[in-house]
């Protein structure tokens, strides 16, 4: 039996709430990632250039620069890697801002463990990181994320 091998896909976690920041990245890195955390925009943009996350969970409301600003600053600079805005702010303007702005998601808190490692685990199949779990033996192949079977 052949397990398809990805890398170990890198998270850059931003959050200014210590225990919000706790949580999602222990769920990130028992989903098999390689995390960081940062405490504020100003560090989340340093954090980003040493680390080179292939995905950004980001808070808004956050001292220093707010995650709309951090947001900006990376698309200036270039940097593409997929963003999911993970906030209490949910008012339509601001998740709409989020999304026009350049990210790549937007989740509301409070929020489901499993839609966050969900919506991380899309943003990374569509940036290319991991692909599908597929389990290959001879001709047949289990697609563990599609849930199918094919010859």
């Amino acid at each position: 039996m052949v397990h398809v091998a990805t890398p170990q896909p890198r998270a850059l976690v931003v959050d200014d709430e210590e225990n919000i920041s706790f949580l999602v990245e222990a769920a990130l890195q028992l989903e098999g990632m390689d995390t960081q955390t940062a405490a504020d925009g100003f560090a989340a943009l340093a954090a980003v250039r040493t680390f080179n996350p292939h995905v950004i969970v980001l808070d808004v409301m956050m001292p220093g620069l707010d995650g709309f600003e951090v947001l900006r600053r990376l698309r200036s600079d270039g940097v593409t890697t997929p963003v999911l805005f993970l906030t209490a702010k949910d008012g339509v303007d601001d998740r709409v801002r989020g999304l026009t702005d350049g990210g790549d998601d937007y989740l509301v808190k409070p929020f489901a463990i499993a839609e966050l490692i969900a919506r991380v685990r899309l943003a990374l199949r569509h940036g290319g990181v991991i692909a599908h779990s597929v389990l290959a033996l001879a001709d047949l192949e289990l697609d563990e994320d599609a849930h199918r079977v094919t010859r």
